[in-house]
C-alpha cells in the first residue's frame, strides 16, 4: 500500500498531469529518503514522438520523475512546507536500460547533503530489480 497517492503528491509539489511523473509514493522518511512508484503505459503522451513503433521512456524523464519523488522527499520536511524545489544541478547521469510500456519504475532519491536551502539527492530508477538510470540532483528550496 502506498503512502501517499497522486492527490496527496499534489499537495506538496506543483507538476500536474500530463507532467506529473509519478503515481505514488511508497516509502518516505522526510528529508532523508523516498521510493516512488510510476506505472508506465502506452497512453504516455511522449510516446506519441518517443519513438513511433518503438516507444521508450526519454531519459530526461525519468531523471525527472527521480527528482519529483526528490521533491517530495525534501518538501515533506516541516521547514519547507508551502515551497517549492527547483533544478539547480544533474550530474552523472547514467542509462542502463529501456523504459518502455508496462514497466513499473520504481524511483529511490536519498538525501545526501544539505546547505541552507540547496539539497543534493542521489536517484536510482529500476525496473524489475534492474537499473534503469542513476544520477545526482541538486535543488534548490524557495
Amino acid at each position: 500500500m502506498s503512502v501517499l497517492d497522486a492527490a496527496q503528491i499534489m499537495e506538496i509539489i506543483p507538476h500536474r498531469n500530463p507532467f506529473l511523473l509519478i503515481d505514488t509514493i511508497e516509502e518516505i522518511e522526510p528529508g532523508i529518503r523516498a521510493v516512488g512508484k510510476k506505472c508506465v503505459s502506452m497512453n504516455e503522451p511522449f510516446f506519441a514522438g518517443h519513438f513511433p513503433g518503438n516507444p521508450v521512456m526519454p531519459g530526461v524523464l525519468i531523471i525527472e520523475a527521480m527528482a519529483q519523488v526528490g521533491a517530495v522527499c525534501v518538501l515533506r520536511k516541516e521547514e519547507n512546507k508551502g515551497k517549492t524545489a527547483y533544478f539547480a544541478a544533474i550530474n552523472s547521469a547514467k542509462f542502463k536500460r529501456k523504459v518502455v510500456p508496462g514497466d513499473v519504475l520504481m524511483l529511490e532519491l536519498e538525501l545526501i547533503k544539505e546547505k541552507g536551502p540547496i539539497s543534493l539527492c542521489r536517484g536510482k530508477a529500476t525496473v524489475d530489480g534492474e537499473v534503469a538510470a542513476v544520477c545526482e540532483i541538486t535543488c534548490a528550496i524557495s
